[in-house]
C-alpha cells in the first residue's frame, strides 16, 4: 500500500473518555526522551487536566488507532497542542494528513493563524516547516511556530 493510499483511508473522530489512556501513554512514549533531555517533569495528571479542556480527535485506519491530535482555540489562532502518531505508522503520511485536516479546519473556522510549540530538537519541526509554519519565537527548549491561514489557503 502506498503512502497516498494509506493516507486516503485515514479518518479522525472525536475522542472519548476511553481514549484518554491511549493518548496519555502515546504522548509519554513519544515525548519522555525530550522531557529527560530538557530536565522537565512528565506528569500524567497534568496531561489529563489539559486533555479535559481541549478538542481531542483520534486518528484511525479502520479499527486501529494510529494517533491523536489535541486542539485549542482563541480569537487569534487554532493551536495544535499535541500531535502524536504511533511509531509503527510514522513515515506513511499520517502526520501530514492530520496536519492538512487541522489546516483545513482552521480555514473553515476563519482562524487567522495555526500555531504550535515543538521541542527545538524534535524532528517533527521539519514536517511543520514543509507545511508552511515558520518559527516566530523561542522559549527555553521550544520553538513557537505559526502559519498565517490566509497565506496557506492561496
Amino acid at each position: 500500500m502506498t503512502s497516498q493510499t494509506f493516507a486516503a483511508e485515514l479518518q479522525w473522530r472525536p475522542a472519548t473518555a476511553t481514549d484518554l489512556a491511549f493518548a496519555r501513554d502515546l504522548t509519554c512514549q513519544n515525548m519522555l526522551r525530550y522531557y529527560i533531555q530538557h530536565d522537565l517533569l512528565w506528569q500524567d495528571e497534568a496531561f489529563d487536566v489539559a486533555w479535559a479542556g481541549r478538542d481531542n480527535r483520534v486518528i484511525v485506519h479502520g479499527d486501529a488507532r494510529l494517533g491523536f491530535v489535541s486542539l485549542s482555540r482563541d480569537a487569534r489562532a487554532l493551536y495544535i497542542r499535541e500531535l502524536h502518531i504511533v511509531e509503527a505508522f510514522r513515515g506513511q503520511g499520517a502526520g501530514s494528513w492530520v496536519f492538512d485536516q487541522v489546516l483545513a479546519l482552521a480555514g473553515l473556522e476563519r482562524r487567522p493563524a495555526l500555531r504550535l510549540t515543538v521541542f527545538e530538537n524534535n524532528p517533527a519541526k521539519k514536517l511543520y516547516s514543509r507545511k508552511g509554519l515558520a518559527v516566530v519565537g523561542r522559549d527555553e527548549c521550544f520553538l513557537r511556530m505559526q502559519c498565517d491561514i490566509a497565506c496557506a489557503n492561496r
